[in-house]
């Protein structure tokens, strides 16, 4: 895995920030270089140094970056961008303000050939502080992109009381308890707390945020999305829980926007890390399991309508 390249997804909704974070991290002089692909024509300007030409997929920043317009297959440029391997160090993919994060995240699981050669490294979601409680409730792309996020930035602080912004952060934890958020006025943020953040490396996981997945982790919930967490205490047997999650992936698949867990199996000294975007499953062991270290399993759901007593029944019949 370590010489996949790296793919950030950037989204959030109209207005929230996204193309400021862009600038960030284009034009702060971190020595690294981006292939940034922008799903949008035309739809953004870094600092007036990029300009489009009409015939152009792939040319040279000013500062290095490469840059793409996606007016095909994302796919295509992918792998155009991969035949340029070793001239950049992580690719960003920006989404349009109004587009689910759910197709962009399973290119990265469905195409071989891609899937071979980069990894999704984070779904990095910019939410707008004053306006996330309104768009939560008349669009539902935004209610997507919280629950999708592995990464939050809560732009625009300044904008709002103390009060409102725990209003706010209450509905975005409601959605996506799991998520690292992070309070940004101009998408001020170090670039490492959004780029290379191995978002399924369970040691990373683990690191970042020691309660992850544990029961009673989050108090509120929104009245449409669901997050669902399950823990074993001990092992689970891959005989059992490979065709139950392969099955509940199929079957809830449509309702099921994330997906994501760290898996003992007995006599395997690495951890089984998966993670899902509706149908479409990845997995692998990666990372040992620490000597001494307690080996439970822990998995979790984020999406609308599930069924919660079954899932929990599910992944508990699966122990060993």
């Amino acid at each position: 895995m370590t010489d996949k390249i790296p793919v950030t997804v950037l989204t959030g909704y109209l207005g929230a920030g996204k193309t400021t974070l862009l600038n960030r991290i284009l034009t702060e002089p971190h020595g690294k270089k981006y292939a940034v692909i922008v799903n949008e024509f035309g739809e953004i300007g870094i600092d007036n140094e990029l300009v489009v030409g009409a015939d152009e997929e792939v040319f040279e920043m000013n500062n290095g970056c490469i840059c793409c317009t996606v007016r095909g297959d994302l796919i295509r440029i992918l792998d155009g961008l991969m035949k340029r391997k070793g001239k950049f160090d992580a690719i960003i993919v920006e989404t349009t303000g109004l587009a689910d994060p759910a197709p962009v995240a399973q290119t990265f699981f469905m195409d071989q050939d891609v899937s071979d050669t980069a990894r999704l490294d984070a779904v990095v979601t910019v939410a707008d502080a004053k306006w996330l409680s309104d768009r939560l409730k008349d669009a539902p792309e935004a209610k997507n992109q919280i629950a999708f996020a592995d990464v939050i930035i809560l732009n625009k602080t300044d904008l709002v009381t103390p009060e409102e912004l725990e209003e706010v952060e209450a509905r975005i934890r409601a959605i996506n308890p799991y998520a690292k958020l992070h309070r940004t006025q101009n998408c001020a943020i170090p670039i490492d707390e959004v780029l290379d953040r191995k978002a399924f490396d369970l040691d990373r996981i683990i690191e970042l945020e020691p309660d992850f997945l544990e029961e009673g982790h989050h108090h509120h919930h929104d009245e449409e999305m669901q997050s669902i967490s399950v823990r074993v205490d001990g092992e689970v047997d891959p005989e059992k829980f490979m065709p139950w999650i392969s099955n509940l992936t199929q079957v809830e698949g449509p309702n099921i926007l994330r997906c994501k867990g760290i898996v003992a199996f007995p006599n395997e000294p690495k951890r089984f890390v998966f993670q899902g975007v509706h149908m479409i499953l990845d997995g692998d062991v990666q990372g040992d399991w620490k000597p001494g270290e307690k080996r439970d399993s822990k998995v979790v759901f984020i999406g609308r309508d599930l069924n919660e007593k079954a899932i929990k029944e599910g992944f508990l019949a699966c122990a060993v």
